[in-house]
């Protein structure tokens, strides 16, 4: 994968193909099918409320925010915001390290 020097880079999931496909010598179509399946794989565990670990790259997991009130930005009025869960990301040492180095 190419380094990009615009200020906000980002690789899409068309990049990860590409990648996949000139590493691993598969076709894009195959690329995109393990991708897909990885991305799924993920999706899934975290809907049944599992925890996904990948060694040296970090954990994804399901977070309960409380039941609070906010406030509508335009008008100020008081909005009650319900329990929900959210995903959240938390990096592994190895790619901290990389990532800092």
């Amino acid at each position: 994968m190419a380094i990009r020097t615009d200020p906000c880079p980002a690789i899409t999931k068309g990049g990860l193909v590409d990648a996949l496909a000139r590493a691993s010598g598969l076709t894009k179509e195959a690329s995109e099918t393990a991708v897909t399946a990885v991305f799924e794989g993920i999706t899934e565990a975290l809907v049944k409320g599992e925890r996904v670990d990948l060694r040296g790259f970090g954990t994804f997991g399901i977070r309960h925010r409380r039941p609070r009130v906010g406030r509508n930005p335009r008008t100020g009025a008081s909005v009650s915001l319900p329990e929900r869960k959210v995903p959240f990301f938390k990096m592994g040492k190895e790619l901290r390290t990389r990532i800092n180095a």
